[in-house]
This record gives structure tokens, C-alpha cells and sequence, in this order.
């Protein structure tokens, strides 16, 4: 089928209320950030989009709810595949990935450290969010997610394999039940749904779980323009990315940054 995306929009544009869910089974023409297209096979990947109507919450925040779909899964897929309690690491801005050893077993932040340069940050999945009418009477939000899950390390595409994991990879070959994924995922964004619409944010979950804080990144401006800085965090309020940009007065002067991609981190700390 093609995008989820496409199809969740459709059904809000016609009336349908939130949360919509739409399920793929498998992609040929997902879209991702910058208009950047992707496909994946059948039984391979756990591929949805989420329709909201977040008239609960305001304009500037409504970049928490890509957030809260991330960590929803981020949760989900551990207790799926018996990964490392937070493993699965946040990628700013909508990247799920898991830091691996030299043969693909994901890593908790202790098995970083003891990998050292061995160590290798790979994609699990992304997410993208797209929005129509924030600020009016009918504020539209969809939230399309995609996640490696049941590919084997020799099934990966050449061009991707380097970079690229999948839950079954990650979990050292274990087999992963998509319909069980789905269900402890909707599960988790549940709750943490209605905790969002009662103005609660689990900040501290989306702070802790990125990878980047505290490593040297190279950043992609819009303008191609690429820039290696020291990554200091997120910003919760306005969704981010914090970096170090010292002046000749203040070593610890930091700047946020809102649009930019990060091209490669080194995962040894600052």
C-alpha cells in the first residue's frame, strides 16, 4: 500500500475521531522526514500512523505527541524482545535507534562504555509527524511511525546494513510477534496519551533516552551547511536540540537548535 500516513489524513479530513490507528502490513511508499521515500516487505516491520485532534493542546507543544509516540514504542519494543532496559535510544528529532556491539546485540549504557570504539549507533525505526490547522477549531495531527522488526542481519539491504537494525537483530535472532508488538505498544501510548492530555509529559523519559547528549555530533543544516558540535541535551519545553556554543566570556553558553538532521555521532563522551 502506499504511505499510512496518506490514509490516516483522509479519515480525519472526513470526520473520523481520535485516535485513529491505520496498520500496514507492508510499505512501498512510505514517506520520511524532507520527502524522503522508503519501502518495506511484508512481515518485516511493524508500519502505522496515528490520527489526533489535539484541540487538548496547545500549538507550541504539539511536538509532544511524535515524543510520546516514540517512547511508547521505545518501551514496547524492549519488553517485546527482551531487550536491555533502555536500549532503545532516542535520535533527534525522530529516530529510533540502539547502539550495538560487534555483532548487532544492542547495548544498555554500561555496554557502551565497556564497547567502546566497538560500539556502533544503528536505526531501528523513524517516525514522522505531520500536522494541518494548528491554532484553529480543528487541529489534525498525524504521527506515522516505522520499525525494524522481524529482518534478519543478513536480510538487511546492502546499502542500509551498516547502519541499519531490526529488533530480531538486536535481541540476538529472537523471533518477533508483530501482532504481540502492536498491542503492547497501543497499550503503552495509551496511557501515556491520557496522561499528555491532562498536560503531563514524561520529559524526563524523552531527556534520558537520547543518545546524543554529552557526545560530539555533526549536524546537517537546512542548507547543507554540516557542523560538528558538542550535543547538551533537549530542550523539554520547546522540543530542541541543545549545543554547546561557547563564547570568549561563557564556556557554558549553549544555543537550540530546531531544523537540522544529525549526520554521525561518536559515542564516546565528553
Amino acid at each position: 500500500m502506499g504511505s499510512t500516513n496518506d490514509v490516516v489524513r483522509t479519515w480525519l479530513a472526513a470526520g473520523e475521531p481520535e485516535i485513529c490507528l491505520a496498520v500496514a502490513d507492508e510499505q512501498t511508499a512510505g514517506r520520511g522526514r524532507d520527502g524522503r521515500t522508503w519501502t518495506a516487505p511484508a512481515g518485516m516491520g511493524l508500519l502505522l500512523s496515528l490520527g489526533f485532534r489535539p484541540s487538548w493542546l496547545e500549538p507550541d507543544r504539539v511536538w509532544r505527541i511524535g515524543a510520546t509516540v516514540s517512547l511508547a514504542m521505545a518501551h514496547a519494543s524492549e519488553e517485546v524482545a527482551g531487550l536491555p532496559a533502555r536500549s532503545v535510544r532516542l535520535k533527534w528529532p525522530n529516530d529510533l535507534v540502539i547502539a550495538t556491539d560487534d555483532t548487532g546485540r544492542a547495548l544498555d549504557q554500561r555496554g557502551i562504555e565497556a564497547a567502546g570504539d566497538a560500539a556502533r549507533v544503528r536505526k531501528l525505526g523513524g517516525v514522522l509527524g505531520e500536522t494541518e490547522g494548528l491554532g484553529t477549531d480543528d487541529p489534525r495531527v498525524v504521527v506515522g511511525i516505522g520499525l525494524n522488526a522481524g529482518w534478519r542481519s543478513h536480510e538487511f539491504p546492502v546499502d542500509l546494513a551498516a547502519t541499519m537494525a531490526s529488533l530480531r537483530s538486536a535481541s540476538g535472532d529472537r523471533p518477533i510477534d508483530l501482532g504481540h508488538l502492536l498491542d503492547t505498544f497501543v497499550t503503552a501510548l495509551d496511557t501515556r496519551i491520557e496522561d499528555l492530555s491532562r498536560g503531563q509529559f514524561d520529559v524526563a523519559d524523552w531527556v534520558d533516552r537520547q543518545i546524543t547528549t554529552g557526545r560530539q555530533i555533526d549536524i546537517v543544516r537546512p542548507d547543507d551547511r554540516v557542523e560538528t558540535v558538542l550535543a547538551r541535551g533537549v530542550d523539554g519545553v520547546g522540543g530542541g536540540l541543545r549545543i554547546a556554543a561557547p563564547t570568549a566570556t561563557d564556556a557554558a553558553a549553549e544555543r537550540v537548535v530546531f531544523v537540522a538532521d544529525i549526520r554521525h555521532i561518536r559515542l564516546a563522551t565528553v
